[in-house]
């Protein structure tokens, strides 16, 4: 058994979660945000056997698409001097993590 988490964008949860739970899978979802961007992130946890783990990863991808932002950010030009300026960055796509599970009690 494996114990899937999967940290995707907000915009794309939604469209994750109902793939998820259409092909049968229970998922567990949780807010969360990322460090870097400081946006909202979904973290799904899947528990799954072995030989679904590619499913569930087909089905996250499926609904998972990276795009471009841009992003302000701010430089110093000496002493009280700054500026702001634009930074194109990626966003959105999946990390996912699948773990081995030692054990799996439903009580």
């Amino acid at each position: 058994m494996k114990l899937i988490l999967a940290i995707v964008s907000n915009d794309d949860s939604a469209m994750v979660s109902s793939g998820l739970t259409r092909e049968g899978f229970s998922v567990t979802k949780l807010a969360t945000t990322g460090g870097f961007l400081m946006a909202g992130n979904t973290t799904f946890i899947v528990g799954v056997d072995d030989d679904k783990v590619q499913q569930v990863m087909d089905i996250i991808a499926k609904h998972s698409r990276k795009r471009s932002q841009m992003m302000p950010t701010s430089a110093s030009y000496g002493v009280g001097l700054y500026t702001s300026f634009p930074v194109e960055v990626t966003v959105g796509g999946a990390t996912i993590f699948v773990l081995n599970v030692e054990r799996f009690e439903k009580v």
